[in-house]
């Protein structure tokens, strides 16, 4: 009988939390590394190049790869012969551990969890309470895989009841463009076949804790049916040219990994859920003999990756641009912004629009009038730190404000992550603004360009209330110019075509 004590699940926890905030796994740095080796489109080859230099300098400097921290998932398997010299559930005992990661000092970490989700929504302030699935099994240990996962790449679930019949390649093909770049890619996808429902979409969760092997797989070859699903689906949708941040290129899926079990005659559920450019799991085994610590890499692992702008890129001043210098703004032209601009997110739009719905008028210091807006939710800086690592969310979620923000406020400029959809890109050609993306992933590179940052409205929003940050030199990629042309959608098809024109030369 192996004795676990509380302390040694809640500090394995805890531990494992704060290491994955950091540290990317090994195997997914040398996957985007050697996909940056070979990308031959130049906005993904920079994309990439920016994820790895912010993997590294997370690595020297114990800060989190994304200011998205992420909503915690536990997969826990407790053997049948483990006693628990324990006070708390497991449960009560994983989220103190998650409690204790999220508020650790010298890296303290963004919370994101709301409770009350279709109601108040109010942040529970610790990252609590974690997504926990429990299994009790043979064996005289406690096996753990956690992760922390990104709300930008969850929100790009997916899921199907395909009847038995039906080509499942066919369904993912046809579902991976459908899904945006709001996941962050270059990245994994995890796909759940058989079962029930929600067995489907566990067994997709549960694969992303797997490690990239794919290029071991294409060396051998399948050796069955799940193995050649692998295989396929991972050359059709690199097929497909989305590319690194859906800009266009050869590589948008580093390995495609797959879980399946028994199901009904009558059924084929699939699940796919993608993991993103801050991929974040570890797995620890606790066998009595006290907490399971992680071991840092050698940051010689790493490779080393320099960047910048080049000589062509652009320089704009924030605090003096105008709606017709913006008009001159090439689709995927390099920019570097310095220079005062605020912040917003969902809560902030919301709030803004129900202010303006009542005829009020916007708190102090929150004047859109020629400015721009940056889509973020910043980490709580730490030390020295101006902000916390602070990369862009997904810009889509703000579609639906943006032709009120555009007309009602003045703004003429934004900044996110990922494209836009038909309604925003229909309002920024309407009202000749711009929209600027910066690169998902790359949060504590991002938050080296904001020299100060001050909250300026909305405070009670915590990560969602809106700042003003002053930037030097930001870098970011026009993705849709004032006449409505978008990156996203021309990057993707010129490269779907020179990967084609490539298979069949």
């Amino acid at each position: 009988m192996t004795v676990i004590k509380q302390q040694d699940l809640i500090d394995s926890v805890a531990d494992a939390l704060q290491f994955i905030s950091y540290y990317h796994p090994l195997d997914f740095i040398q996957a985007v590394h050697a996909a940056y080796e070979k990308e031959e489109s130049k906005a993904a080859k920079d994309a990439m190049a920016q994820i790895l230099i912010n993997s590294r300098m997370c690595a020297e400097g114990h800060r989190p790869i994304c200011q998205d921290t992420g909503i915690v998932t536990v997969f826990i398997r407790i053997g049948m012969d483990v006693q628990w010299d324990a006070e708390l559930s497991v449960e009560a005992m994983i989220n103190e551990g998650v409690r204790k990661a999220y508020n650790h000092p010298d890296n303290k970490l963004r919370a994101s969890i709301l409770a009350d989700p279709a109601g108040t929504r109010k942040n529970t302030g610790d990252n609590t309470p974690a997504v926990i699935h429990m299994e009790v099994v043979e064996g005289d240990s406690v096996d753990v895989q956690v992760a922390a996962k990104g709300g930008g790449s969850e929100a790009k679930s997916k899921f199907v009841m395909l009847n038995p019949s039906d080509d499942i390649v066919e369904w993912v093909v046809k579902t991976v463009p459908s899904m945006g770049a709001g996941w962050c890619p270059p990245g994994m996808l995890g796909i759940g076949i058989g079962g029930t429902a929600e067995k489907a979409m566990v067994l997709a969760k549960e694969s992303l804790m797997e490690s990239i092997d794919m290029q071991a797989l294409k060396a051998r070859g399948a050796k069955n049916k799940v193995e050649e699903l692998r295989l396929e689906i991972f050359d059709r949708v690199n097929e497909l040219g989305i590319g690194a941040q859906g800009l266009g290129g050869l590589t948008t899926v580093l390995d495609v990994k797959i879980k399946d079990y028994p199901t009904h005659a009558a059924n084929k559920p699939v699940a796919m859920i993608p993991n993103c450019a801050a991929t974040r799991h570890a797995h620890f085994v606790l066998n009595g003999a006290g907490p399971a610590l992680q071991t840092p890499p050698s940051l010689d692992d790493w490779p080393k990756i320099t960047w910048d702008a080049g000589p062509s890129a652009r320089r704009v001043d924030l605090d003096t641009v105008t709606a017709e210098e913006i008009k001159q703004w090439q689709p995927g032209e390099t920019l570097l912004l310095s220079g005062k601009m605020l912040t917003g997110r969902d809560a902030a739009h919301k709030r803004i629009k129900d202010i303006l719905d009542k005829g009020e008028s916007l708190p102090d210091g929150v004047d859109f009038t020629n400015r721009f807006i940056y889509y973020v939710g910043p980490v709580d800086p730490v030390r020295e730190e101006v902000v916390g690592p602070a990369g862009p969310t997904t810009a889509t979620r703000m579609d639906k404000f943006t032709s009120m923000m555009l007309e009602k406020t003045g703004l003429i400029g934004m900044v996110g992550k990922a494209e836009r959809g038909p309604i925003a890109i229909e309002a920024i050609k309407k009202n000749q603004a711009v929209y600027l993306m910066a690169v998902g992933g790359a949060a504590y590179l991002v938050s080296k360009a904001i020299t100060q940052s001050r909250v300026v409205a909305f405070e009670d929003l915590g990560m969602e209330a809106i700042h003003e940050f002053e930037v030097k030199d930001m870098p970011v990629t026009v993705a849709v110019d004032s006449t409505g042309n978008s990156v996203h959608q021309t990057g993707p098809q010129q490269w779907q075509k020179i990967i084609l024109e490539k298979k069949t030369a």
